[in-house]
């Protein structure tokens, strides 16, 4: 069977190693071989201990930036195992208003006997992009939390994540970009402001604050679990070039089934670090 992007894991040893998070390890191959090289082999990731949770369970809330809240995105499956622990990590992070989590959910765990009912190909997508541009080629995984499209961490290790949450956050105070939102009518205006030269599209990101799912079959049969900030719909607004730039949503942008609330992403490319965020 492979990984998603990669031949990474047979048929035989995926149902040994059940669940589905994976991380890459690399080990010598000089004892079977006799000679230098090296093997790489997928290992599951386990939940964290409870030591783990009680050390992560009163974090200090981060300081906002005018370049808007930290973007963590969580690629999560209904069918993984692995995810749950990590869904109820994203709903702890979005207490925190500096943050703005995004869940989105994938696709390609379908095949292990449950259909995700909130993936979307185009999650499955940003998360290859992800690892081919932003990691190196990295193999894909869940659960997997991109944040600002610059760092990752397995979603479930919380006190990690929140580490990485801090060191983008002093990154994004310092960037000197501005995101501002204001009413227009029954729209409203997104007000940019920021050094000039600079290229990066504008992301109208239409969101379900939260859902809850009863999973029938796979690994996660049976259990009801809850996603938070799930992605609805996506609608790219143009480009930013720097300086000082205003855009208006009009109200039939904003009329997507199901979402509750927007968000707004100042991203350079697919796949590439987020530099500016708002919640609309």
């Amino acid at each position: 069977m492979e990984c998603p992007g990669k031949q990474c894991l047979g048929m035989a040893r995926r149902a040994a190693l059940k669940g589905c998070a994976m991380l890459k390890f690399w080990v010598p191959l000089l004892a079977v071989t006799g000679l230098a090289g090296f093997v790489m082999f997928n290992a599951r990731v386990e939940p964290p201990s409870a030591a783990h949770a009680a050390q992560a369970a009163s974090p200090a809330a981060l300081t906002p930036s005018t370049a808007g809240p930290v973007v963590a995105e969580l690629f999560t499956s209904q069918g993984c195992s692995s995810c749950p622990p990590a869904d109820a990590v994203a709903a702890r992070l979005a207490r925190d208003p500096a943050i703005l989590v995004i869940s989105r959910p994938v696709t390609y765990w379908d095949r292990l006997g449950w259909k995700d009912s909130l993936g979307r190909e185009e999650n499955t997508r940003l998360q290859r992009q992800y690892g081919d541009k932003a990691f190196a080629g990295a193999n894909i995984y869940t659960p997997q939390l991109v944040v600002d499209g610059r760092a990752q961490a397995v979603g479930s290790q919380e006190a990690k994540v929140r580490s990485l949450l801090a060191t983008v956050a002093v990154a994004r105070r310092k960037s000197g970009l501005s995101v501002r939102i204001a009413a227009a009518g029954m729209g409203k205006q997104v007000m940019l402001d920021g050094a000039g030269g600079q290229q990066a599209e504008l992301v109208l990101v239409a969101l379900a604050s939260g859902r809850t799912v009863s999973i029938g079959a796979g690994e996660n049969g049976g259990r009801k679990v809850h996603y938070t900030n799930v992605v609805l719909a996506e609608r790219n607004l143009g480009a930013w070039t720097g300086g000082a730039q205003t855009v208006t949503i009009t109200p039939d942008m904003l009329r997507v089934a199901g979402a509750d609330r927007h968000a707004l992403l100042v991203r350079q490319g697919p796949g590439g670090p987020v530099i500016g965020s708002a919640v609309i």
